[in-house]
């Protein structure tokens, strides 16, 4: 079966929902560790303003001191022109991202809560920050709510379909579906990643698993045709902490899950398995509490060679 590529969100994604701040030592020590283990995309960072999300204020700091590995890409998320022109200044001075990632929602209630700004006025800034980078990141467009939203129910699937030809036309390959209230079902999954299909785009699939349907929303999204696949150590992850929306938990899927399941499956990951279990445990140790994981519990399936 055809090999994937898997993202590590726990640095981002992760900890943005986390209240206390984890030093930048202890995160920069966690990215070495994702990419010793095979990781080839690693979401560092975010240039997130800090009164807002706190947990990021360290962006610059973290990638100053983060050691580079040949094939490793490592993203930090923009939200506006403002990141993206310290985005610009962390790689004039030679340690910035090597992708970053601009952040569009399905729906106008979404975009308002989450970027305080209506969709239109949201892809004006997303081409003001492509034209600002000037093709000096790998560039990764995220449509947030692509399956549902907490405010509006239904999303249409043709206002996903034309975000991804908006990302296209401003020359962004790479883009993510986002599952970002776990709303999203396997039959909804495959229709939507089956209709996307286009020789330009490399799609990623972005669930989280607030209804215990994310494992099985990847099979169906790999089945569909998709290689990229976002998750998160123990599953942490969602909105930011002081920004409130969906009930219960709210995390990605769990990478320590899907690496397992994938693998089982006879799907190469390139992930060390060995290592697998020994980094989901040192992610529980860093938070100080156990996590969603439910490999770090049983192990790795046995019937899977090491």
């Amino acid at each position: 079966m055809s090999a994937v590529t898997l993202c590590e969100c726990f640095a981002r994604d992760g900890l943005q929902h986390e209240p206390q701040f984890i030093p930048t030592e202890t995160k920069r020590a966690l990215i070495e560790r994702f990419a010793a283990l095979g990781f080839q995309r690693i979401e560092a960072t975010s240039y997130s303003n800090p009164k807002v999300v706190p947990q990021f204020a360290d962006a610059s700091e973290l990638l100053k001191g983060l050691p580079r590995k040949s094939g490793t890409f490592y993203k930090a998320t923009c939200a506006n022109l403002r990141a993206v022109e310290r985005a610009l200044a962390d790689l004039d001075a030679g340690y910035g991202a090597s992708e970053i990632s601009l952040l569009v929602s399905a729906t106008e209630s979404h975009t308002q809560k989450n970027l305080n700004r209506t969709r239109a006025e949201q892809w004006r800034n997303i081409a003001e920050m492509v034209t600002a980078a000037n093709g000096r990141f790998r560039l990764v467009g995220t449509i947030s709510v692509a399956f549902g939203c907490p405010f509006e129910g239904e999303v249409d699937a043709a206002t996903v379909v034309s975000d991804i030809e908006k990302f296209l036309e401003l020359g962004v390959k790479h883009v993510a579906l986002g599952d970002t209230t776990g709303m999203a079902t396997p039959r909804r999954v495959k229709e939507m990643f089956s209709r996307i299909k286009n020789d330009e785009l490399i799609p990623i699939a972005h669930f989280h698993d607030t209804r215990g349907t994310g494992l099985v929303n990847y099979v169906a999204a790999y089945e569909a045709g998709a290689r990229h696949f976002d998750s998160s150590f123990g599953g942490v992850g969602g909105h930011p902490a002081k920004v409130k929306y969906g009930g219960g938990h709210t995390g990605n899927v769990c990478t320590e899950d899907l690496v397992n399941l994938f693998e089982s499956m006879g799907i190469d990951t390139g992930i060390d398995l060995k290592g697998l279990l020994a980094t989901a445990e040192l992610c529980e140790q860093t938070l100080g509490r156990e996590l969603y994981g439910r490999v770090t519990r049983s192990g790795v399936n046995p019937l899977v060679a090491g």
